[in-house]
C-alpha cells in the first residue's frame, strides 16, 4: 500500500501570508534553529526536511542502532520524530515570542516500521489561544514508496519564551 503524506492545513500561520504556502523566513529560521538544539534528534540522525505553515516533515534514516529485536525501527524513535514534527508544526502557527510543549500524544503503530528511513509529518488541525491539536503520521520509505506505519494525535500548549503559560 502506497500513500502520499496528507493534505495541507486549512489554517495558515499567523506569521505568514494566508494566501501563500510560504512561511515567513524569520519563523522558519526560529523553527530550524530550535530543532538543531535538540540532542535527541541529532542522536537519532533525524533531519527537518520541510517547514510549512502548520506542517513539518522530519526524516530519520535507518541505522541498526535504531531497531528493536526484530530489526524494525523501534517505536521510541518513531514516537520521538512524530512528537517533534507535531510540536514544530504547532510552533509555526504560534504568536511571535512563543515556545511549545507537548501536553499529550497518542500514536498507533499500524504496520512494522521497516525501510530505508522514516518520514514523520506533523500537521496542525486546530490552533487555539492556549492549546493546539496536531495530526501525526509516520511513513516508511520503502523502494521509493511511502508506507504508513503510524498515525496519531497530539495536544500542544503555547508558552512564552521563558516557558510559562501565556495569559489570555
Amino acid at each position: 500500500m502506497t500513500a502520499q503524506p496528507g493534505r495541507r492545513p486549512q489554517e495558515s500561520a499567523a506569521a505568514s501570508d494566508p494566501q501563500s504556502d510560504a512561511l515567513a523566513p524569520e519563523i522558519e529560521r526560529l523553527v530550524r534553529d530550535s530543532f538543531d538544539k535538540q540532542g535527541l534528534m541529532r542522536h537519532l540522525g533525524a533531519t527537518m526536511v520541510e517547514v510549512r505553515p502548520g506542517e513539518i516533515r522530519i526524516r530519520m534514516p535507518f541505522k541498526p542502532e535504531l531497531t528493536q529485536q526484530h530489526g524494525f525501527f523501534h517505536a521510541g524513535g518513531t514516537s520521538a520524530i512524530a512528537d517533534t514534527a507535531g510540536g514544530y508544526a504547532g510552533l509555526t502557527v504560534f504568536p511571535p515570542g512563543s515556545a511549545v510543549l507537548t501536553v499529550e500524544f497518542k500514536l498507533n503503530l499500524i504496520a512494522p516500521a521497516k525501510g530505508e528511513a522514516l518520514l514523520a509529518v506533523g500537521r496542525v488541525l486546530k490552533s487555539g489561544r492556549t492549546l493546539t491539536v496536531c495530526q501525526l503520521e509516520v511513513f516508511a520509505e520503502q523502494a521509493q514508496a511511502l508506507v504508513p506505519v503510524a498515525v496519531g494525535q497530539q495536544t500542544l500548549i503555547c508558552l512564552n519564551e521563558s516557558g510559562t503559560k501565556i495569559s489570555s
